[in-house]
């Protein structure tokens, strides 16, 4: 993916103070509407009006897609729908292509707006300064984005479900502080990557580590051979001329160890194909990444146990795509999504909107209303409904007082990782269950 970190927030539009008075406003909003409403013409006793939301996402684009996000959104409706909907309600899901651009994003957020969706679910974009005002403006809750934008953890309509690259990075600090001796980082050189750094150094300091080798590269380039010779040098090894198994050794051998780890979303591919050739086989370094950056599609498209990402640490937010938490989604894609080669049930945007979608369908039925419009959602998010996702994530709920002590990211509800490692081709647990790294997030931002 691109859209690999987050970004410091600018100006006072994403200050956690105004994020605080938007809720009000709306709040006092939604009170006046409701108010003076009821029931609206043509609806009789009983019956149930629909619930329009929208899903998007890049799709043919010449960087990011994520085409099995809207896809997913369209499975999960036709499951609900053939069961009577949801609380009575059909459930109608509109889809919009975002390019991966940021007109992309404005357009797909103007038409949430003029189409009266009551949500957006389980959505990618990256570019939040272009959909998020008209969101804002129309009260039209973003809820359960990926999570690879700042305005998602500061917008007072955003609605997380996973805790975004910041938890990820700082978890991976915490991961790699256990199994490493010295750590490089490879990331890009753009005011997203600088923030990275900062979390994985603060996941380092908590399990008393020394901080990470600062390794800055483009973000799109085609070769990282000095990069990866740099951050070889910086990990404690010695660069070779060739050594493919440098992840499967290193992550096989115990002790005395370095790490690389890579952080560039769709080019971190790029780089660990040139640092193979460039790694010595000694055993003498690991490598590793986060969710987004390596994926099992990812790791089926490079060869599996034979590919460069063998025994790689990974920082993820969900448990790994074998675990059998995730089979009532696997059974909703076997029988509604129609054998659409789109949805990959190990790919994380795909998981990411089953676990949004699930989040709608238990505000829906806790509402219990016959018409149920972004307003309405959004004061039952504030008021504290709670979502269960079966063990997929800690139990979400987004009240004030649920948020983090972070001014930087304080809508992270979810705080917990979860630590894999590449075993036979497949993304496998580390350790059981998930960790939290609040404290580190909180860690982060105050020495930031």
């Amino acid at each position: 993916m691109t859209g690999y970190g987050w970004r410091r927030p600018q100006g006072p539009s994403s200050s956690f103070g105004a994020t605080a008075t938007t809720i009000a406003v709306w709040s006092a909003v939604g009170a006046t509407l409701l108010a003076g409403c009821g029931v609206l013409p043509g609806v009789t006793g009983g019956s149930r009006e629909p619930i329009t939301v929208m899903t998007w996402a890049p799709e043919g684009s010449s960087a990011t897609n994520a085409p099995g996000m809207p896809a997913m959104a369209k499975a999960f409706a036709r499951w609900v729908n053939a069961d009577g909907g949801i609380d009575g309600h059909e459930l109608k899901v509109l889809t919009c292509n975002e390019h991966n651009t940021a007109t992309g994003a404005s357009d797909c957020a103007r038409r949430a707006v003029k189409e009266k969706a009551a949500a957006v679910v389980g959505s990618y974009s990256q570019y939040d300064n272009a959909f998020t005002p008209p969101l804002e403006v129309a009260g039209i809750p973003y809820l359960g984005g990926y999570g690879i934008s700042d305005r998602e953890f500061t917008s007072a309509l955003s609605y997380p479900v996973n805790g975004g690259q910041a938890a990820l990075i700082a978890g991976s600090g915490q991961q790699l502080a256990t199994a490493c001796d010295q750590v490089s980082l490879v990331r890009p050189d753009t005011l997203a990557g600088d923030v990275l750094p900062m979390l994985l150094d603060a996941g380092l300091l908590a399990a008393r580590h020394g901080p990470a080798a600062d390794i800055r590269t483009a973000e799109d380039a085609g070769d990282y051979t000095d990069e990866a010779v740099r951050a070889l040098e910086r990990a404690g090894a010695a660069p070779a001329s060739s050594g493919a198994g440098a992840g499967r050794k290193g992550a096989g051998a115990k002790g005395g160890k370095g790490c690389v780890t890579a952080v560039l979303g769709d080019r971190t591919e790029t780089f660990f194909d040139s640092f193979r050739r460039v790694a010595s086989d000694s055993g003498t370094v690991r490598v590793a990444s986060v969710v987004g950056s390596v994926n099992q599609p990812l790791l089926d498209r490079t060869g599996g146990k034979d590919g460069p990402f063998e025994g790689a640490y990974v920082t993820g937010w969900y448990p790994e795509s074998d675990d059998p938490r995730w089979e009532p989604m696997k059974r909703v894609i076997r029988e509604h999504a129609f054998g659409d080669d789109a949805i990959d049930a190990a790919d994380s945007g795909v998981q990411t909107t089953w676990i949004a979608y699930t989040a709608l369908k238990r505000l829906v039925e806790a509402l219990h209303q016959d018409s149920v419009r972004a307003l309405d959602l959004v004061r039952a998010l504030n008021k504290g409904v709670t979502v269960d996702t079966g063990g997929l994530t800690p139990v979400l709920r987004w009240r004030f007082e649920d948020m983090l002590a972070a001014a930087d990211f304080p809508r992270i509800v979810n705080r917990r990782v979860t630590f894999q490692v590449v075993r036979e081709g497949r993304l496998v647990a580390l350790k059981k269950g998930f960790t939290d790294v609040s404290s580190t997030l909180e860690a982060s931002a105050a020495n930031g």
